[in-house]
Parts: C-alpha cells; structure tokens; sequence
C-alpha cells in the first residue's frame, strides 16, 4: 500500500510549525516527527492527511534536559536514546528499563517519546510512565504555549488534549527522588508486541513504611491512569507480598477493562492483577 498524496512541509521554528498547523486545520494536517505510528497507517489509507509538518528540522526539539526537579524531554528524542539512563538516580534507571519493552530496536531508532504520547496508544508505555508519573505536556499553537497535566492530556483512546493547532514542544517529567523504587512490568504475546496489560509503581520509604505510592496501569483501559485505590492500599504500610497483593486485587477490581472477542473481561483484569503484583515485587530489589 502507498499513501494518499499529501503535501510535504519542513519548519526551522516551534512557531513556523504552528502557524502551518492553524493554516492547514480543515485538511487534516499531521506532525511528522519519527512516523513509526504515523507511516503505517497512512501507508493503510486509514489516514489521509494533506499536509504533512516535518518537525525534525527544529533545532533543540532533539534534547533531554534537566529543569529544576523535571527532566525535560523535547519533541524529536528518540526512544533509542533511554537505552543508557539519561539521568542519574531512579528516574534514569526507570526510563531505561521501560524502553527495551517498546517494540523492536529499528523502530526505536526512530520512534520519539514525545510522538508515542500525541498518539497516545492505551498499550503504549511511555503514556503510562507520563500518566504514573503526573508528566506536564507543553503545547504550542496561534493562541501561545499552554501546560498540560497528564491526567488531563490522555483522554481516550488515540485522544488527546492537543488542538488541531497545537504541537506537542516537550514533556517534563518530575525527577523522582534519590532512594525512589520503582517497578515495571508488561504482558504481550510476543516480544515487540502491543502490551495487554502493564503497571508501573514508585513509591519512597519513610519510617519504615510506603510513602508517596505511585500506582500506574496501562494497556488494559482506553487510556493509563493512576489507580488511587491501590495506592491507598500501599500508603502507610510496610513493603510486603501480603500488601503487595492486596494491592494488586485492588487495581484489578478499579479497572474498566477493554474487552474484544480474543480478551475478555476476567482475563484482562487477571493480567492487571499479575503485572501490578510482578511490579511491586521488583521494587524490592530496585535501586535505592
């Protein structure tokens, strides 16, 4: 299959590209920035854009930086580049783990961070560290630069809170602090394939007991999210498979689970319940 014939456009400037954006609005213009979801589906036909907004020319869009308490991650870094930790302390060690789950290496050379959150597939992992970690997504269009929580970016699935004309600049992720634990765990069918399920947790110890519980499940709704249940369950308790599982019951029973004629609903939340629990666990032996 080939693409439908669209027209091509390469901004130098964030504001070149918005303004292509707003110009273009009525004729389903897309951002191009690695094109691993983008391509196939046009190459489908399931997309027709007529203009396409080539944004890999923007300098400083390819960046990671750290901001304050926030690793800034601009719109063009490749999922390649967490391969090694970006950063010092758990937050680094975190993102490295996280992308070896995320399809194949080829597509990470070219895949962006940024790109997977505008696309925002239930079943991709970046979306969940972005909605576990309460990410801010920073916007550009006509009206000016405007920040995005993610609990409020991630509206269903494939949606989200970018306007017709607005570009997705960065994400800022909070850094998390220096004795974090952390944990991650996926079910797909094959390595490289869509995630059914998948948790991340993060949480800090004080005293002895859970503080801070981040309790995050991706995969198995029309978007991730936090689950508040399970973190009420975690808070104030010292780290154990007995707490641990509770836990986990509790993040299974929160979910409103996708269901299709290949997962049903008790089977999808089993996976939640089993990829949460696996999770927690891993925090265990997590660096301090």
């Amino acid at each position: 299959m080939k693409p439908a014939a669209f027209t091509y456009h390469r901004p130098s400037s964030v504001e070149e590209a918005a303004g292509l954006l707003a110009k273009h609005a009525d004729d389903d213009v897309r951002i191009l920035a690695g094109g691993q979801s983008l391509a196939p589906i046009m190459a489908f036909r399931l997309a027709r854009p007529g203009h396409l907004v080539d944004i890999n020319a923007i300098d400083g869009l390819d960046r990671i930086r750290l901001e304050g308490e926030y690793l800034v991650i601009g719109a063009t870094v490749r999922h390649v580049a967490f391969q090694t930790p970006v950063a010092s302390g758990p937050i680094g060690l975190l993102l490295a783990k996280v992308v070896h789950s995320i399809a194949h290496y080829p597509i990470r050379t070219r895949g962006t961070f940024c790109g997977s959150l505008a696309h925002a597939d239930p079943a991709s992992e970046w979306c969940l560290v972005a909605a576990t970690l309460d990410a801010e997504m920073n916007l550009f269009g006509p009206r000016g630069a405007r920040r995005v929580a993610a609990a409020d970016f991630f509206q269903s699935a494939m949606a989200t809170a970018i306007e017709g004309d607005e570009m997705l600049v960065d994400v800022r992720l909070p850094l998390l602090g220096g004795g974090a634990k952390f944990g991650f765990e996926e079910f797909s069918r094959r390595p490289g394939d869509f995630a059914m399920a998948m948790a991340l947790v993060t949480y800090q110890i004080g005293d002895g007991v859970i503080v801070e519980p981040r309790v995050g499940v991706g995969g198995a709704e029309d978007r991730p999210r936090r689950i508040a249940e399970a973190e009420a369950i975690l808070a104030g308790k010292a780290p154990s498979e007995e707490v641990f599982q509770a836990a986990a019951e509790a993040a299974a029973t929160a979910i409103d689970p996708l269901v299709d004629a290949q997962i049903p609903e008790w089977y999808r939340r089993d996976l939640v319940r089993a990829m949460t629990f696996r999770a927690l666990k891993q925090t265990l032996d997590a660096a301090a």
